[in-house]
């Protein structure tokens, strides 16, 4: 991502953040007080990007998208899922910390336990 890009990006957060409308003429005076050099065609390429945008969903989203395009287009040659393993071994690896656990318990002892 280019100086101009992160500019105007910081830009938006800050008039998103003071309740300020985003506009290109808003965001360009907002790199120039910065003292950014910034190519004129950025600022008004976020203003038309964000123009009527909810702000605050896009920040707290952020990831979201890409993880629904993955699980969406994932099939293998094979016609399965590529996703469908990978919930499988995050259990089991929970199985494995718990057994962990009731061993220290069946052993009668553990590391906080208080013993006199």
């Amino acid at each position: 991502m280019s100086v101009s890009e992160l500019a105007c990006v910081y830009s938006a957060l800050i008039l998103h953040d003071a309740d300020l409308a985003i506009t290109a003429d808003k965001i360009t005076t907002l790199i120039k007080a910065a003292g950014v050099n910034c190519e004129p065609i950025w600022p008004s390429l976020f203003a038309r990007a964000l123009e009527g945008k909810d702000i605050g969903s896009l920040i707290c989203n952020v990831g979201s998208g890409a993880a629904a395009a993955g699980v969406a287009g994932g099939t293998t040659g094979g016609g399965t899922d590529a996703t469908e393993d990978k919930p499988e071994e995050k259990k089991e690896e929970k199985k494995d910390e718990g057994d962990d656990e009731s061993e220290d318990e069946d052993m009668g002892f553990g590391l906080f336990n208080d013993s006199d």
